[in-house]
């Protein structure tokens, strides 16, 4: 039977008065996506970076097949937090069973664009809530089209054609002293995340946008000028690429899946108490290369 024979009735709701970001409220995501759905999913997510699907009861097999419809999909280097039977799947979690953690507890404790660090970054990443925290747990959003809109002239042009390195262990071990569960790299792994460097503006591979393009927790120096010129540099950038009119906060419900424009976006997660738990599962979709 053609995908379009299961056709469903859904809204987009652009999230009023927000920077970003739009809820799309009707669709189940357990049931075949018709290309012709797919098709206007796709246009959502490029004009509003962040499409949050609500009340979303799918298993993590559906949720790769899904994400899958947008590409190929990324293994994130800490493998001992994917699905044993979904490897796809990057849990991110607070849990210790066991005396172990159950999944990476502290993703997104700096600002980032997920997998940046890459030779070809991430397209997107969707997040699907199992077990969320009666309080806290927020996770932020901030749009890189509008940074790079409001940067002052001046900004722009010094910035304009620089590359910056990008290093998956540049606070690695900041991360560890926070953190006693955040595991010890194997050097095979190490070896899987060497520097790269992308363009400090980069520009979106499909709307043509203008996007900043660097981040507190993987950027790690501007190419091409001092050390001294890079930290002055970065040093402006980087508060003004999160600075409040650029960003929504995304208040997770119960079984909300989000998805995200990696190209388009950095994001933040704002924590929560130790005691109480917190689990979601995470696929990430291949981009292509920064130009």
């Amino acid at each position: 039977m053609p995908l379009d024979s299961h056709r469903q009735v859904f809204a987009i709701h652009p999230f009023a008065g927000s920077p970003l970001g739009a809820e799309v409220v009707g669709l189940d995501l357990s049931r075949p996506v018709s290309d012709e759905d797919f098709r206007r999913l796709h246009r959502a997510h490029l004009d509003h970076h962040v499409l949050v699907f609500r009340d979303q009861h799918i298993t993590p097999a559906e949720q790769v097949a899904f994400s899958r419809r947008f590409g190929e999909l990324q293994i994130h280097v800490l493998r001992q937090f994917q699905l044993p039977q979904q490897p796809e799947v990057l849990v991110i979690s607070n849990v210790i069973e066991g005396g172990q953690p159950i999944g990476l507890g502290d993703a997104g404790h700096f600002w980032h664009s997920d997998l940046s660090y890459k030779e070809t970054p991430s397209l997107g990443s969707m997040l699907h809530a199992q077990e969320l925290p009666g309080e806290g747990g927020d996770t932020l959003f901030a749009n890189q089209h509008l940074a790079w809109e409001l940067l002052p002239t001046w900004l722009k042009r010094e910035v304009e054609g620089l590359q910056a390195e990008h290093w998956y262990l540049a606070r690695y071990e900041e991360l560890q002293r926070r953190n006693p569960w955040r595991p010890k790299l194997t050097q095979a792994q190490i070896d899987e995340v060497r520097p790269v460097r992308h363009p400090v503006v980069r520009t979106h591979p499909e709307t043509g946008l203008r996007a900043l393009f660097v981040s507190e927790h993987f950027t790690t120096r501007i190419l091409g000028v001092s050390e001294e010129t890079s930290r002055e540099l970065l040093d402006v950038l980087l508060p003004l690429s999160v600075r409040p009119e650029c960003i929504y906060r995304h208040q997770w419900q119960p079984r909300d899946m989000v998805f995200w424009d990696n190209r388009s976006l950095q994001h933040l997660a704002t924590g929560c108490p130790k005691h109480l738990r917190r689990t979601l599962y995470r696929t990430t979709i291949a981009g292509d290369i920064p130009f």
